[in-house]
Order: structure tokens, then sequence, then C-alpha cells
């Protein structure tokens, strides 16, 4: 018999799945990834506590190839942190690439992508959230007018009720509008 190291228990196993998307050996392809971005201080075994006890800076993912050049890739970080810090568990790297697979349902898709945009996290995305969004998106090449167009015209366009703000329920419909939003809100592992 080899020595096949036991990473997680199967009930740790079963509950990953129930809470993903994912299946066992995708679970466990994920954690080799994870533990990759840090072998020195990711343990090998998780049948305790650990998945949700300690984190990895938030630079090791930034790094990642599949996050390095999206001009989000440190908002994602924050959003999927447990604590907003960017750091991340295990827990938290795998709800990442849950609500990224190509398996997760498109209102959980929305649910995130609303939250990501809004920088603030007041629940609403504001002048100031597009306005940060707009600098991410164009690395910072807009002037300040230019900026303050794309953010009048996105709020016209968007704001049905005239608030100067878009709720959750406008930004749905935007995106209900967007073809191309499930085929870009993802990353393949």
């Amino acid at each position: 018999m080899g020595n096949k190291v036991i990473t997680f228990t199967d009930e740790q196993l079963d509950d990953y799945q129930d809470c993903t998307f994912f299946t066992r050996k995708e679970i466990l392809t994920i954690f080799k990834r994870y533990r990759e971005l840090d072998p020195k201080i990711v343990p090998q075994v998780m049948t305790g506590d650990e998945a949700h006890t300690f984190a990895l800076p938030m630079d090791r993912f930034e790094k990642m190839a599949e996050l390095k050049e999206n001009p989000f890739r440190t908002r994602i970080c924050k959003v999927f942190s447990h604590d907003n810090s960017g750091n991340m568990t295990f827990d938290d790297f795998l709800d990442m690439l849950s609500v990224f697979s190509e398996s997760a349902p498109r209102d959980v898709k929305v649910y995130y992508a609303f939250k990501i945009y809004d920088y603030d996290e007041d629940r609403f995305i504001t002048g100031k959230d597009i306005e940060q969004t707009c600098t991410a998106l164009t690395k910072g090449e807009l002037s300040p007018e230019e900026i303050a167009v794309v953010r009048e015209k996105v709020l016209e366009e968007t704001d049905n009720d005239r608030d100067d703000r878009i709720s959750f329920a406008e930004f749905q419909h935007v995106i209900a509008r967007a073809p191309d939003f499930l085929s870009t809100f993802h990353v393949r592992i």
C-alpha cells in the first residue's frame, strides 16, 4: 500500500461539495492550486480547522495567471476574503473559484459582480463606484472630465428611478440584457 496523504476528511469533502459547484476531484485540484501559492505556509493535511483559520496574503492571489491581468483583481480578493482584507483562507479561495466556475448559476454571478462594483459596500453602485470601476477598466488613462461623462451616461442608462445610484434590481436588469456576461464572468482552473 502506498503512503497516500489524506488532505480532507470525507465529511469535509461532502460539505465542500454541498456548498460549491465542484466535485470532490475538483476540490482537491483547487486545494493543490491553493497550496502551490505558498507550500511553506499551507499544510498538506487540512483535516482540522486549518481551511478557515489561516489565510494567504492577497498578493499571492493577485499574481495568479487567472487574476493578474484582471483590472478588478484586488477588489475580487477583498470581496471574497471573509474579513475584506483580500487575504484568503482556503474556504475563501474555494468560494471565489466556485462563483467564477462555469457551473455557477447566473444569479450567483450577478450577486457577486454587484458586490465587486460596489466599492464602498453601501449596497448601491453610486457615481463614485462607477468612477472607480472606470479608472480600473481604463488603467487610469481617462481624464476626470471623461470619467464624469462615463459616470453620467451609465447612470442615465441604468438608474431607472433617478436616485443617482444603481440598486441591485437595476443592476440585474442591465445584466439580463448582457448576453456575454456568463462567458466573461468565469475563471477556468
